[in-house]
């Protein structure tokens, strides 16, 4: 059964992306990424059953675009395996589906909207991790 199988992120907008992630880090020992934009949480390290998943917390400066056309301050990230498939499932629920499917370097995206207006970032890995690197 197609379904969402973890979070894949939290994106928040904040004053200074930079400034917050050094908080995370000093204060709860987040460390960032080699990219400085993210801190992220191997599943493999937690003893998950999918050992190449991963879950991140990202920096976004407060005046980003990327949440648009929400206007809430955060953005979740939802992994699923069948992407054209949950699109198509949120479409029949009546959500707004941004029609374009992204193709990056750590898998495919898809975007919706959730009836409060939060965007949901769909993510199907590809099994490369945020700074592209292979995951085993």
């Amino acid at each position: 059964m197609t379904k969402v199988i973890g979070i894949g992120g939290v994106f928040i907008k904040v004053k200074n992306p930079q400034d917050t992630m050094q908080w995370y880090e000093n204060v709860l020992g987040l460390t960032p990424n080699s990219n400085r934009r993210c801190s992220t949480f191997y599943w493999r390290d937690i003893g998950r059953e999918i050992s190449n998943g991963y879950t991140i917390l990202g920096y976004f400066k407060d005046d980003t675009e990327y949440f648009n056309p929400s206007d809430l301050p955060f953005m979740v990230n939802l992994v699923v395996n069948n992407l054209e498939y949950m699109l198509q499932k949120l479409r029949v629920a009546g959500a707004h589906v941004e029609r374009e499917i992204l193709h990056e370097r750590n898998g495919r995206f898809g975007y919706a909207y959730d009836p409060d207006g939060v965007k949901l970032e769909l993510w199907e890995p590809n099994g490369k991790g945020p700074d592209g690197q292979i995951i085993e």
